[in-house]
């Protein structure tokens, strides 16, 4: 089967993926996941080529909502990898920035309960389901907002380099209750880059409220892999 190494987003961690991994074993695959520090792009990009030097191609790079900016110059030039993924992910064009993108439509709850302290920021714990995942099971809600990793100020407005979706096959996954990142916008990104789109009825975080069908979808992606 294949080697499928999955980046997480802000506020969160690899732990994210703990119930795709489940699945993703269950059906023969050998899933990975890459830890960011959330304190710099670069060194987000760099942990997660650290982390492919660690394991056997072909490789699906799986990105979830700013792991979609993260995997886009992480795979260029490493041709182990064979194919993109992305969860509800943010997709750059070549100069632009998280940040502007997620400025681009009204819908995202983000902003009305993020956090700052000491030039990190958060989403309030009373709110996370609501902005990330509210149709998960409340345990997993509690657990992802205590474990959130705090993300450094000014990390998203990095801007993005030549992305490596222009150059491999890439799918997208577009969830369509999302409060994080507005469907229609993933809807532009998923369409200026040809990929091959699949819809599902879930909040920010398919991977805690539908983790089967997060894998379903994963092992769909990797036909592309040859």
């Amino acid at each position: 089967m294949a080697t499928i190494v999955l980046v997480h987003g802000l506020w969160s961690d690899g732990s994210s993926w703990a119930a795709v991994i489940t699945e993703l074993a269950s059906l023969g695959h050998h899933p990975v996941a890459a830890q960011l520090a959330l304190e710099s792009m670069g060194d987000d990009v760099a942990s997660v080529r650290r982390t492919l030097a660690t394991v056997t191609g072909p490789v699906l790079l799986v990105g979830w909502s700013y792991g979609g900016a993260v995997i886009g110059e992480a795979a260029r030039d490493v041709p182990a990898v064979k194919a993109l993924a992305y969860v509800a992910a943010f997709a750059p064009a070549e100069g632009e920035s998280v940040s502007e993108l997620s400025r681009r439509h009204p819908g995202s709850l983000i902003p009305a309960h993020v956090m700052v302290s000491d030039g990190y920021t958060y989403i309030h714990r009373d709110h996370f389901g609501e902005v990330i995942a509210a149709d998960a099971p409340a345990g997993a809600i509690a657990i992802a907002a205590a474990v959130q990793r705090l993300v450094r100020i000014g990390l998203d407005r990095a801007r993005a380099g030549r992305p490596a979706w222009l150059d491999l096959p890439s799918h997208y996954l577009l969830a369509t209750q999302d409060c994080a990142v507005p469907p229609v916008l993933q809807h532009e990104m998923a369409q200026r880059m040809g990929a091959t789109v699949t819809w599902i009825d879930s909040s920010h975080a398919p991977m805690l409220s539908r983790p089967r069908e997060v894998a379903q979808f994963l092992d769909s992606a990797c036909a592309a892999l040859g």
